[in-house]
């Protein structure tokens, strides 16, 4: 198989940025599947759909055509629009986390994953990489770290962006986000002792990549 690490934890605690630095790091793509879900839920909203209609959720998903474009940094295009700045938004957050929690979307959305991580291999992030995805791959971390810290880098990254935001708003997001995330029925945030813990609370997002690339280097070995 080809050489898949997976990433997963909640909202805030560096994945994405780190992701796509270890996969830099190691020489395959970066799989963002969490944008997957984004783009599922820009699309929902667009369209009318309710962000819990099972059914026409799946419908959508089936017939939705969602492709990344390598780059630095990657884009997301949904239909072949660029919606990489679109769905980075506390509203899509909310519908993605309301539509990863259809059974029938996160079947259609996982074998695409598999699709492209069979193809080339790659670093995927998301919340079920390892337990869901690929579940066989010996190269799994779990990044965690104290909610009041993911909320302040959530809170500076919006307003960065030059995006209104409010401290106490986004932490209660995120950890209602959480408990949607690791309560739902099918998937859920969760890992077990096959994967690495890694908090990064206290840790510069380079000492993360560092953790992860030296200990997938070393196996590989």
């Amino acid at each position: 198989m080809s050489l898949i690490v997976a990433i997963d934890g909640p909202s805030g605690v560096g994945k994405s940025t780190t992701s796509k630095l270890v996969a830099r790091e190691l020489g395959i793509p970066h799989i963002d599947t969490g944008a997957m879900y984004r783009a599922i839920g820009l699309a929902a909203l667009r369209k009318g759909i309710d962000v819990r209609d099972a059914e026409g959720l799946e419908k959508l998903a089936a017939s939705t055509h969602i492709e990344f474009v390598p780059g630095d940094p990657p884009r997301v295009l949904l239909e072949g629009e660029d919606v990489t700045h679109l769905i980075r938004t506390p509203e899509i957050s909310m519908a993605a986390s309301d539509v990863s929690a259809i059974p029938a979307v996160r079947r259609v959305l996982v074998r695409l994953q598999q699709e492209l991580g069979r193809r080339n291999g790659g670093v995927l992030e998301g919340r079920d990489i390892g337990t869901k995805v690929f579940p066989e791959t010996p190269y799994k971390f779990f990044l965690t770290a104290r909610p009041e810290v993911r909320a302040r880098r959530r809170y500076a990254e919006l307003v960065a962006k030059g995006e209104a935001a409010d401290y106490d708003t986004v932490l209660a997001d995120a950890l209602h986000r959480d408990e949607q995330d690791s309560t739902r029925a099918d998937s859920p945030l969760m890992y077990d002792d096959t994967y690495t813990v890694v908090d990064t609370s206290d840790l510069s997002i380079e000492d993360v990549v560092r953790q992860i690339v030296s200990r997938t280097i070393s196996d590989e070995r």
